[in-house]
């Protein structure tokens, strides 16, 4: 086969490795502005490649995607298959790329939008396929929110086993094995419990299930608490990529919340918002190319300090705060204007934070 490969991040080099391993002419395009199909040439994504060939292998697959906490419930369904002695893998979007995985029984897919945009597969290919929750996110990739959430429910035409998370936290059975987990709360409760009725699809038992939430660590960048000084917490929401992200984040910090925010806008809506700022944050501290668009939204809900840089915003932030408040970074953006990506951005802060405790000290 003749296979051309249109980039060369971490799914493009696992396409290309893993064609070329079975004797195909790979060519590989790293850049270009735009791809133009003749209609007899087969276009088919990374995810779709990868998934086909674990399928012949005879792995069993279990896929994940939404707008909000995919990798943590992805990470927490491999590791409960882990730990009940089943080999399985984190892929796709979170974890390897799928066309690497190696040898296991199990592969959790989280699954993105953009993945899906050019993935088409039967509706027997995974055991068990979850939406967790769908809320505006990529509109300047996707042009309309109505685009965006119908390619989030493609996914389920892929299963005889759809899961809805916004249906799930209605089962009392599934919110009994949460308690004291990271999911035992208001904006993460849908989301867990979608992950039980992933894991009982996969076979497993409640005892199992329960033991598995009881040991899970949260992601990176997710709600960690990174310092407290002062008597003030720290808070890195980084991978809050959204402003729905933003929003929970802002809720589940609690009350007298200082908020940083800003960075690369992905064309939802500031404004929307705006009740849990009013209800919960003191002030925000806007950085990033959208501080003014932020400011400009948000600036009749809650006092509104322009910035413009991470360093500036931390030490604005810590001079303000009080005892008992809590200084959460929680952007609602994409971090392309300012970092490599929203891991960096998250370190940057946490980094800051640390660095400024010190010399108060």
């Amino acid at each position: 086969m003749k296979a051309v490969v249109l980039g060369f991040g971490r799914s493009g080099q696992a396409a290309q490795a893993a064609l070329a391993a079975r004797g195909d002419d790979v060519t590989v395009v790293e850049k270009a502005d735009l791809v133009v199909a003749s209609p007899g040439v087969r276009v088919m994504s990374e995810l779709e490649f990868g998934v086909r060939g674990l399928k012949a292998r005879g792995v069993q697959l279990l896929a994940v995607t939404g707008s909000k906490g995919k990798s943590s419930v992805v990470k927490l369904v491999a590791d409960a298959l882990t730990r009940a002695g089943r080999r399985a893998v984190p892929c796709g979007n979170y974890g390897l790329p799928v066309s690497a995985v190696g040898a296991c029984d199990w592969a959790v897919v989280e699954v993105s939008s953009f993945q899906l945009e050019t993935t088409n597969l039967p509706p027997d290919t995974f055991a068990a396929a979850a939406v967790l929750n769908l809320q505006a996110d990529h509109l300047d990739r996707h042009g309309s929110l109505e685009l965006y959430h119908a390619l989030k429910l493609k996914l389920l035409g892929m299963t005889r086993r759809p899961v809805k998370g916004w249906d799930c936290a209605a089962d009392a059975s599934a919110c009994a094995l949460l308690a004291g987990s990271y999911f035992d709360n208001d904006i993460l409760r849908a989301n867990g419990c979608a992950a039980v009725a992933l894991l009982r699809a996969a076979g497993l038992d409640d005892a199992s299930i329960a033991a598995a939430f009881a040991a899970f660590a949260p992601l990176p960048h997710r709600m960690n608490l990174v310092a407290e000084l002062n008597g003030v917490r720290y808070i890195d929401d980084s991978k809050a990529t959204s402003v729905a992200a933003l929003a929970a984040g802002v809720t589940m910090a609690g009350a007298r919340v200082r908020l940083i925010a800003g960075g690369l806008p992905k064309g939802d809506d500031p404004k929307t918002a705006s009740s849990p700022l009013t209800k919960r944050v003191k002030k925000v501290y806007l950085i990033g190319r959208c501080a003014e668009e932020f400011r400009s939204a948000w600036s009749d809900a809650v006092d509104c300090e322009i910035c413009g840089t991470m360093e500036k915003a931390v030490e604005a932030a810590m001079r303000d705060a009080e005892t008992g408040e809590t200084v959460l970074l929680s952007p609602g953006t994409a971090s392309f204007d300012q970092f490599k990506n929203f891991g960096e951005r998250g370190d940057v802060f946490a980094q800051l934070v640390k660095r400024e405790g010190i010399k108060e000290k």
